[in-house]
């Protein structure tokens, strides 16, 4: 890749690249881990509402105070993105609404944005990049989480010619964890609430991961980035392990559960009764190759690629992902080669708000992983009247629907905005 090379290239030279985070959490915070030991990247200034916080993430994470003196501690995200010492801004925040406006302030500053927010990205991706385009600047995913991994994978694919039938993650998942609620979490987690306390753990993010929520907004990206397209249904999580991954995602004309080639999905690490599954897939990441001739599918059995009983589709994976011990990746990719490592294209997917329970007119709605709603991905062509999962935060109900309702733009009271705004842009193409 070399990118190490051209970044020692830039120590070298006396102009390291200098980056600026917004949000001092566990992302952030393993991306700050790694920096002492990057020759050629610098933070220069952090933002966090709370710069205590930031302050403490430093040290946590063993900075020593010399360097944390040389960094500048904002409270406000966009000041820190219009700073003439920040050439990369990372929007590591996990708020939607706050990364949408960090990622116009830093294209507005001329300087590159890595979004680690995800939520981000599937509310306005597109439009985002396009901006990013038009001023010269890189939009770019964030490597080391799920979706850039996959992108990444992905084009790997297609630049060697093959087909790309299924591509995705691995998460732990049953049914019922739709309804799960942050007073209930824990214990899917194995942890007691003072536990997940005690390690400053917050419920409502954690879980989101557990609801489908997250699952549903990294395939979305994957698909707005890669192409690709997304289940009528929402995603299946069939249980599968990495041995099975080229029979089970295959088209269903072929033997198996895909709707059609071309298709984004999550595999679950249990069977449906609660058993493990074998050789589970949870932290990692695959790829569906289809051969595109008797030839290359021989070579898939000659090399050893695990493949389907036909031989014409197999499967590559990543076991693990290390978010954002890897966000250095991105980080360099933009500054020093102009390239993103993953980008929203067009709107293949979005991640619909849907009823955990039966909600009264008049109910405030919470968004991701909270005790109202959770987010199902669906085919953003079905998408136009219904509410995304990423604006039904804070927003009141107009009307009483069912458990398993799909809420509607006008179930609630949101007015238009910049966001909303944005978000229709990028639903519209």
């Amino acid at each position: 890749m070399n990118l190490a090379r051209l970044c020692a290239e830039r120590a070298e030279q006396g102009r390291p690249v200098r980056a600026g985070l917004i949000g001092a959490g566990k992302f952030g915070s393993m991306f700050l881990s790694q920096v002492p030991t990057i020759d050629g990247l610098e933070v220069t200034a952090i933002a966090d509402l709370d710069i205590d916080r930031a302050h403490a993430a430093c040290r946590s994470v063993g900075w020593t105070d010399d360097r944390i003196a040389t960094v500048a501690f904002e409270e406000d995200g966009s000041v820190l993105a219009a700073r003439d010492d920040v050439e990369v801004v990372i929007e590591a925040t996990g708020n939607p609404r706050a990364g949408i406006a960090h990622a116009l302030a830093a294209i507005d500053a001329g300087k590159h944005i890595v979004m680690v927010n995800v939520e981000a990205d599937v509310l306005a991706g597109p439009a985002l990049a396009r901006r990013a385009r038009a001023a010269g600047v890189v939009y770019s995913m964030a490597y080391g989480d799920q979706p850039a991994l996959v992108s990444e994978m992905v084009d790997w694919a297609r630049a060697a010619g093959f087909a790309v039938a299924a591509a995705g993650k691995g998460t732990k998942y049953l049914p019922d964890y739709h309804k799960v609620t942050p007073d209930d979490v824990w214990a899917h987690y194995g942890l007691t609430p003072e536990q997940a306390a005690q390690a400053g753990m917050n419920s409502q993010m954690f879980n989101s991961f557990l609801d489908g929520t997250k699952s549903a907004i990294e395939m979305a990206a994957i698909a707005n980035a890669c192409g690709l397209n997304v289940p009528a249904a929402g995603l299946g999580f069939p249980p599968c392990g990495v041995d099975d991954l080229a029979h089970v995602l295959r088209p269903r004309d072929v033997g198996g559960r895909l709707e059609r080639s071309g298709m984004v999905e999550v595999v679950s690490s249990v069977e449906r009764d609660g058993r493990p599954v074998f050789r589970d897939l949870r932290w990692g990441v695959y790829v569906i190759l289809e051969a595109p001739n008797d030839y290359a599918a021989a070579c898939f059995r000659q090399y050893g690629l695990p493949t389907d009983d036909t031989g014409r589709f197999a499967a590559m994976y990543k076991p693990f992902h290390l978010i954002g011990l890897e966000l250095s990746i991105s980080v360099l990719s933009a500054a020093l080669r102009g390239e993103p490592t993953g980008q929203a294209g067009e709107m293949r997917g979005t991640v619909a708000a849907v009823a955990k329970r039966g909600l009264t007119a008049g109910e405030m709605l919470d968004g991701e992983g909270g005790f109202t709603v959770w987010g199902r991905l669906m085919p953003a062509a079905e998408a136009r009247d219904v509410l995304p999962i990423g604006l039904a935060h804070g927003v009141r109900l107009t009307r009483s629907v069912g458990e398993g309702a799909v809420l509607r733009w006008n179930d609630v009271v949101l007015g238009e905005d910049d966001v909303v705004a944005l978000y229709r842009e990028a639903l519209s193409g």
